[in-house]
């Protein structure tokens, strides 16, 4: 099974800055990612119809023989991946904002946090805050609207740029000196949010420590493959593949899925 691939899917693109974090770390590895973008974002949807969707996404990349499965969707993890690792006996990792190395190295005790309403209202997101931040002020935003625009290819529109500046004024105006970002969709900001931000505020996200995770959880399994050639990546989407073409380049395999 090592030479298998890991499925990755999301409610979108915005996993495969989970993917590139995954590739960069295990080069050797064959991947296959779905992007779910017919029904992006998963943030406003009730936590069943997150878990039917994640259902049928780790369906299809067992189906297709992947030997684990990274929940590339701070929505889906925070939702869903309880029932899944209850209900499959594939190994999975998920993904969750990266509040405790944030909270851990403010200095000014207060963090902001920019995420999608799904993940922000689920309980693991309030237990993971109360455990490690409990003595920090932590400035809630959801990102209305981000995945959206990011989906519609208007990553650099000047929709985003207003939106960005209308979601940081009141972290930077509270002291922030940490920005957590927390959704997957969130990486492919951080150009414009350096544009936008006091140099003073650091950015954080989940990608590295994610990647770290996979190696973790496929060594821990005998799952790592053992080849020393440049592993191959399939990327399927149920919405306009030039979405994922243009975050990342003609140089990859990327087709429609109906699904």
């Amino acid at each position: 099974m090592s030479t298998q691939p890991i499925g990755i899917f999301d409610s979108g693109v915005g996993g495969t800055s989970i993917w590139k974090e995954i590739q960069a770390l295990l080069p050797q590895e064959n991947m296959i990612y779905l992007a779910d973008s017919k029904h992006a974002p998963y943030g406003p949807k009730g936590k069943q119809a997150i878990i039917d969707l994640s259902i049928k996404n780790t369906d299809y990349l067992i189906n297709q023989g992947c030997k684990l499965i990274v929940v590339a969707c701070n929505t889906a993890t925070t939702n869903a991946i309880e029932f899944l690792r209850q209900n499959y006996k594939t190994p999975f990792i998920g993904i969750e904002p990266a509040i405790k190395p944030a909270a851990l190295n403010s200095k000014t005790h207060t963090i902001g946090i920019l995420a999608t309403k799904g993940t922000l209202s689920s309980e693991l997101f309030h237990k993971t805050a109360h455990l490690f931040a409990s003595d920090s002020k932590i400035m809630e935003q959801e990102g209305h609207s981000i995945v959206e625009l990011i989906e519609a290819g208007k990553l650099h529109s000047e929709a985003m740029k207003a939106l960005l500046e209308e979601y940081l004024r009141p972290m930077i105006d509270a002291d922030i000196d940490y920005l957590v970002l927390g959704c997957t969709h969130y990486p492919y900001l951080i150009p414009i949010l350096l544009k936008l931000l006091p140099k003073s505020i650091k950015i954080i996200d989940s990608g590295e420590a994610v990647a770290r995770q996979t190696k973790a959880v496929l060594t821990q399994h005998n799952l790592l493959n053992p080849s020393s050639k440049k592993g191959k990546s399939t990327f399927y989407t149920n919405a306009n593949p030039e979405v994922i073409t243009a975050l990342l380049g003609t140089s990859h395999d990327i087709a429609y899925l109906d699904f």
